[in-house]
């Protein structure tokens, strides 16, 4: 695993548009996958990717973000910016795998929720809110796995989970590192040094345990070798997915609350004699 390269770099190589999209983890992890769209209530929003696959045999739940490497594929899906459309189809789609007892594999790429007046007026922040809620009460095995950028609650809304996972070369985040910029010292151009106070890359969350593993890339980034970068998922995955399945499911919701409840919580203090 490399640990020369500095934060912003890291920021360059997961937003790399020939970087492994969902379509490419779905086409090298699963079989059998059959997509679900439509959230059952406006409309069908392509920005998020899900439906139900075989993963070595077994019936598993795949929700993602999706991107485009080209500019067409990228107007088609907003530039994996979701609509709350978007996330309701996600909500649908857990509720389903919670029915049949299937475990949830959301692969999570955005630079955030689409932040337009009509979406916000449709339900943005409840849309995402209320997958926080439910996902936090899922009973069955749930693994997000951060594949390029992860930021702000765009991200967060599909990554309420017993293992969050993070490729070498991703980042995840409360919001980019320009809007980070911008708003402490309202110049967009110090992005590069926001990158390193914002503690965003997979050994910096590793550290402070917001993640649970780091998944090797391929030197120089997933998108150099994209068949080894998803095997490494592969691999992963499998050892995850084994572990969570020696738990019963209210277990996992219990486990899962209490690791996201306890992120940032202060140390008690020890009172002086």
């Amino acid at each position: 695993m490399s640990t020369s390269l500095t934060a912003a770099e890291r920021v360059a190589i997961a937003r790399n548009p020939q970087r492994p999209n969902i379509s490419d983890y779905i086409d090298g992890l699963f079989t059998d996958f059959f997509e679900c769209r439509g959230d059952r209530l406006c409309g069908e929003d392509a920005a998020i990717l899900g439906g139900v696959a075989l993963f070595h045999g077994q019936s598993v739940t795949v929700i993602g973000t999706r991107k485009g490497k080209t500019l067409e594929e990228n107007l088609k899906c907003n530039f994996g910016m979701p609509n709350p459309e978007g996330y309701r189809k996600a909500l649908r789609l857990m509720r389903q795998a919670e029915k049949f007892r299937r475990p949830v594999i959301t692969l999570i790429d955005t630079s955030g929720a689409y932040p337009g007046l009509e979406a916000e007026a449709r339900g943005q922040g409840e849309a995402i809110a209320r997958n926080l809620m439910e996902m936090s009460r899922l009973t069955v095995p749930v693994i997000a796995i951060i594949t390029g950028e992860g930021n702000s609650g765009g991200a967060l809304a599909l990554g309420v989970a017993n293992r969050v996972l993070m490729m070498e070369n991703s980042i995840y985040a409360i919001l980019s590192p320009e809007g980070f910029a911008s708003i402490l010292w309202k110049d967009a151009g110090r992005s590069a040094e926001a990158c390193d106070l914002m503690k965003l890359t997979a050994p910096d969350l590793m550290r402070l345990g917001v993640i649970d593993d780091i998944i090797p890339e391929p030197e120089g980034g997933a998108h150099t070798a994209p068949v080894q970068a998803i095997r490494q998922v592969d691999r992963c995955l499998q050892r995850h997915l084994a572990a969570l399945a020696k738990e019963n499911g209210p277990a996992l919701a219990a486990a899962r609350y209490q690791k996201f409840r306890k992120m940032g919580a202060a140390a008690p203090q020890k009172e002086e004699l």
